[in-house]
């Protein structure tokens, strides 16, 4: 498939003038002019009939065929249109806006923070599918509907991983995202963007073309294969739905790139890439078979030296990321680990953050042994840990 742009009619100018010496000239000058003036109207008519054609089949949401022509080389190719419009009277009912609040200690002091983001509806009894980013941490979520009605939703599952999260809202007769499939997509075909961007806009439509496919993108420290597109992103649009001509969800939007001067860079991912992650978070509220070490962390910088002095003159290295937390009966607790350690290795690869850490242990399988290298009380040590499978939030 390819991207086209809006139909464009040209419009026909033709000026004949001339004089004539003679009469016999004269009788050939009408002449020709009669003959060339119904070309013209046959032209005309033929346009115009192209044009009515284009505007009933589009209206559809379809893309029609509007005519075969050949390039410079004899290469056959079609040309096609599509009416927005259509799209989003298909699947525009199907995209919702997501209001996050989370409660946040700082000190003696409690505050809540707000987000905001776009989700898509999965199943007509109120499933919703959004990115983890969008609802980690979140005490409360709301959704509202295209039609203004809202609900307070629960947390069904997530997987950090994929960044993928589902939630539920006690709601029937919703109208549901057709699941495409993304494998069939072709760098140059329409992309149509719906969400919520600055959390206030809910319901806008961008649209643009497929921009590249596969791009592996670092978010959060994760490396992600996404699908670009121009179609304009904002914030408040992650976790909306990117949708094909046919009006099928053929992604789940991620992120843009943001920077001076940069536009036309959002991505997405992938919807064959998380159905089967869909399909255990709606099984077993978790996705399966991720690895799992059982701590919470947070970055640290380590000096390389304990002496004050030292460390007021020298730069400190951005070394490891500082246990926070050790989960109960996990991995972690069972290998020893503590509060307060800091782990600077895994396998004698130096980690330097506790993102780093996180994707590492995902590059595991459930059973395996890792090696965890830790400095507490200023001494360094080696652990094992044996990794076990995830099964969500406990």
């Amino acid at each position: 498939m390819s991207f086209f742009n809006n139909y464009d009619r040209d419009q026909i100018y033709n000026e004949m003038e001339g004089k004539s010496s003679g009469s016999s000239g004269g009788i050939v000058a009408k002449t020709l002019s009669i003959v060339l003036l119904i070309s013209l109207g046959f032209a005309s008519g033929s346009i115009f009939s192209a044009y009515q054609n284009s505007k009933t089949s589009g209206s559809s949401g379809n893309i029609p065929v509007i005519q075969t022509s050949s390039n410079n080389s004899g290469t056959a190719y079609t040309i096609s249109h599509t009416d927005v419009s259509g799209i989003v009277t298909k699947c525009a009912d199907s995209v919702v806006e997501i209001g996050i609040e989370a409660q946040t200690s700082l000190g003696y002091y409690t505050y809540t923070q707000q987000g905001n983001g776009s989700g898509v509806i999965i199943s007509s009894d109120g499933y919703i599918l959004t990115n983890n980013h969008v609802i980690s941490g979140a005490n409360k979520i709301t959704v509202t509907l295209r039609n203004g009605t809202n609900y307070e939703a629960t947390l069904v599952g997530t997987d950090s991983k994929t960044d993928i999260a589902i939630i539920k809202i006690d709601a029937n007769n919703l109208t549901v995202a057709n699941i495409g499939d993304s494998d069939k997509l072709v760098v140059g075909e329409l992309a149509v963007a719906i969400g919520n961007p600055l959390g206030q806009l809910g319901g806008t439509v961008t649209d643009g073309i497929i921009s590249a496919l596969e791009r592996e993108i670092t978010i959060d420290s994760k490396k992600m294969n996404l699908i670009q597109t121009n179609a304009a992103i904002n914030p408040g649009n992650s976790g909306g739905g990117l949708f094909n001509a046919n009006g099928d969800l053929i992604g789940v939007v991620v992120a843009k790139s943001s920077g001076f001067d940069v536009e036309g860079l959002g991505f997405a991912i992938p919807v064959n890439d998380v159905k089967d992650v869909i399909n255990d978070i709606l099984q077993h509220g978790y996705a399966t078979n991720r690895p799992f070490l059982g701590v919470s962390m947070k970055d640290t910088s380590y000096s390389n030296g304990n002496d004050s002095f030292y460390s007021f003159f020298f730069q400190q290295v951005s070394y490891g990321a500082l246990v926070d937390e050790v989960t109960k009966d996990s991995p972690a607790e069972k290998a020893g680990i503590q509060k307060n350690d800091i782990i600077i290795s895994i396998n004698n690869e130096v980690v330097s953050s506790a993102s780093e850490v996180s994707t590492k242990i995902s590059t595991f399988n459930v059973g395996d042994k890792v090696t965890i290298g830790l400095i507490r009380d200023g001494k360094t040590l080696n652990v094992e840990a044996t990794l076990e499978e995830y099964k969500g939030q406990q």
